[in-house]
């Protein structure tokens, strides 16, 4: 095929990058703390770790592992964390002792924890005390072995630690009650670690780094395989497809999502240590009053976001009164980033929202705008260096340009597969290394492409396909509405139509005005037939809307 978004590649950007000039994570992270010993690495609630320090204390840690808990290369251990200092040194230490690591979302409930160690067989966890009641109710049916406990400001020194901890177990009550037998904390791994010496351990490209779990494109949580080599790839992708990023000396970038997620994983931790920036973790995102007064003490040269991220800052007193004026750039992902965000965002900030594209199966990242565009343009941009976007029909036939079908992906970026799961793996999988994503879209002649949704979230009304971001993105243009989902409602007579669920700004927004709207931008099979108000919307860890779950909402008899 014939790589046309190229032709509008800058004369910096590379057509391709070499994935073997960095054989693994572990010469990544230490090459990165060598070089930039003296610059701060991380910075969470006025706790700033230097990268000498980082690359200490992770072997510290990455000993610890070795010596006292006596996990050996290919051993999966879990990580339990937000956005904290604990968790990139548990990362780099467990990376460079040639563990492999299962990022774990914090909220799990006990059902998918147990689920999520069990599958991936992980026989270590780093898990943060509020989390803990969790695990013990099912850590008896898992293969953990070691548990190591961290509050959330272990690492943040004396006073402020102590009183965070204190506050949190106390005061506000986040910490249950809870006992799980020789847990060790984590304070106490560095400790002991500090008397040990890390062991060399021989790590292949090929050799995996990570179990990423994901719903995928079908069915319950699976692991995706990623390998050093999926993942150093996607960070020199990233890096090299925006030079932007090595053009300002001390870069800083904001990091309100989990970096337990693979969006965050990547674009922040792993480019931005490639890069030698600085990473400010923020641990709660939802508390947006808090985000915006932690924005106000650093000058930020990148955020990173999802949609919803965007919007709630927009819309929190004070965020607008924030010097904007080292922000270089705001990178959007995760789910489709709303025209009339990224409008009142540069209107605000003075940059639009630089949208990309990705999947976990990807490492994630398979596609972005140039950082320098000066409009939203609607579109999730160009395959990053090294990369190939196909779009295909059902049977795995490329489509000509301009029609709708799934989105293909080719790259040393894609996963080795689902662990565990050739059946699954299968079923993504295409001859010559394609990768059906799951999303359905099309392609320009210039070769950027644009997402119509999710497969799965297709509105089928009367035979003809609705694609609930083109819909949320009309109603999301209303002055009177802070978010907005568009799913599936059954009907008697079409099979299906359009319902909305939306979140008001303005208080007096009724039904019938949204409907007019819709009428006068959308053809008549598009508009919707049902508007429900809510309070909030369900979302993911990261802020994703979860369609899903207002879809089957709908099913139920007792509907809204």
């Amino acid at each position: 095929m014939e790589k046309i978004w190229l032709r509008d590649y800058p004369p910096d950007v590379p057509a391709e990058i070499d994935p073997d000039s960095i054989p693994t994570l572990q010469q990544l992270f230490e090459d990165a703390c060598r070089r930039h010993a003296a610059k701060p690495a991380y910075t969470n609630m006025g706790r700033t770790l230097r990268y000498a320090e980082l690359d200490e204390l992770s072997r510290c840690f990455g000993a610890w592992l070795q010596h006292e808990a006596g996990l050996s290369k290919g051993d999966r251990i879990a990580l339990m964390m937000p956005n904290v200092l604990q968790y990139p040194i548990a990362l780099i230490g467990a990376l460079r002792a040639g563990l492999i690591v299962v990022n774990t979302n914090p909220l799990y409930t006990a059902r998918e924890l147990e689920h999520q160690l069990t599958d991936s067989g992980a026989t270590a966890i780093v898990i943060f005390e509020n989390a803990c009641a969790t695990l013990a109710g099912i850590i008896a049916r898992t293969p953990l072995r070691t548990v190591i406990v961290t509050g959330i400001g272990d690492l943040l020194g004396f006073p402020k630690g102590p009183i965070v901890n204190f506050v949190l177990r106390h005061v506000k009550k986040l910490v249950p009650p809870w006992r799980l037998a020789g847990a060790i904390r984590f304070r106490a791994t560095l400790r002991a670690g500090a008397q040990l010496s890390l062991r060399p351990v021989e790590v292949a490209a090929t050799d995996l780094a990570f179990l990423q779990y994901t719903g995928g494109t079908t069915g319950v949580a699976k692991g995706a395989e990623l390998t050093h080599r999926n993942m150093v790839a996607n960070t020199l992708q990233t890096v090299a497809f925006m030079p932007e990023l090595k053009q300002i000396p001390n870069p800083v970038v904001i990091t309100a999502l989990p970096l337990y997620h693979i969006f965050a994983l990547t674009t922040n931790c792993l480019v931005f240590t490639a890069i030698g920036g600085h990473n400010v973790l923020i641990t709660n995102p939802r508390d947006l009053k808090a985000f915006v007064a932690e924005l106000s003490k650093v000058r930020f040269t990148f955020i990173v976001g999802v949609n919803t991220l965007f919007n709630g800052l927009l819309n929190t007193p004070g965020f607008a009164a924030l010097d904007f004026s080292s922000l270089k750039l705001a990178l959007g992902g995760g789910m489709a980033v709303q025209k009339a965000v990224s409008e009142r965002w540069r209107q605000v900030t003075g940059r639009h929202i630089c949208q990309g594209w990705g999947l976990t199966e990807t490492s994630p990242v398979g596609a972005a705008n140039l950082a320098d565009e000066t409009e939203f343009t609607g579109s999730i941009g160009y395959p990053v260096p090294s990369t190939e976007i196909s779009i295909r029909d059902d049977a795995g036939n490329e489509l000509p340009l301009g029609q709708v079908g799934e989105i293909c992906l080719r790259g040393p970026q894609v996963m080795r597969g689902y662990w565990q799961r050739p059946d699954e793996t299968a079923k993504v999988m295409l001859p010559g290394g394609w990768l059906r994503t799951g999303d359905v879209g099309r392609m320009d002649e210039r070769g950027r492409t644009y997402i119509e949704d999710r497969k799965k979230d297709m509105i089928l009304v009367s035979g003809f396909n609705v694609y609930p971001n083109e819909v949320e993105s009309v109603v999301a243009a209303l002055p009177g509405v802070l978010e907005v989902a568009a799913v599936a409602q059954p009907d008697e007579r079409s099979g299906e139509v359009v319902a909305l669920f939306i979140v008001k700004k303005d208080p007096a927004l009724t039904a019938e005005q949204v409907i007019e709207h819709c009428r006068r931008e959308l053809t008549g099979y598009k508009v919707p037939k049902a508007v429900y108000f809510r309070r909030e919307l369900p979302k993911t860890n990261v802020g994703k809307i979860l369609r899903r779950e207002l879809r089957d909402e709908l099913q139920r008899p007792a509907a809204a």
